[in-house]
């Protein structure tokens, strides 16, 4: 690998581990871990899911992800429920106190994010996000 190439790669690793690092800290506070912050975040921007769907959004394995969500039925954060149509399919819910939660959480992390971030002009947020699709998109062209 080329030393740029590599300089870019390691520069991604870092941004993305601080931040999840910085998330898992906020989460922490609230007694929640890493993952089921984002299963929180997830069906609170979205709305219910099914455990797959989740799954994919939040980018996590699929031998992890029903521990976090046995987890967050016990803490009574989310409710699952069969899917009328497909009866092997399970949808999760945020429970009322799952999203009280969470509405406290995500604007924090939100926050977070902001803060990060805030060291790059507008223009260089626009151009960050155009070479990320750049990148993004011909690797999910090679990969189809």
């Amino acid at each position: 690998m080329h030393n740029i190439e590599l300089k870019i790669l390691i520069g991604l690793h870092r941004n993305v581990r601080s931040l999840d690092k910085k998330t898992s800290d906020i989460a922490a506070k609230y007694n929640l871990t890493f993952s089921q912050f984002m299963v929180l975040e997830a069906l609170y921007s979205k709305g219910d899911m099914s455990v797959g769907e989740v799954r994919d959004y939040i980018l996590s394995s699929v031998g992890t992800i029903p521990l976090v969500v046995k987890n967050l039925e016990k803490m009574d954060l989310i409710t699952r429920r069969i899917d009328e149509k497909d009866k092997r399919i399970s949808i999760l819910h945020l429970s009322e106190k799952g999203k009280e939660i969470i509405q406290e959480v995500a604007p924090q992390n939100e926050q977070m994010v902001l803060e990060y971030i805030s060291v790059l002009s507008e223009e260089e947020k626009k151009q960050m996000v155009s070479l990320l699709k750049k990148i993004g998109g011909k690797n999910n062209e090679e990969r189809n």
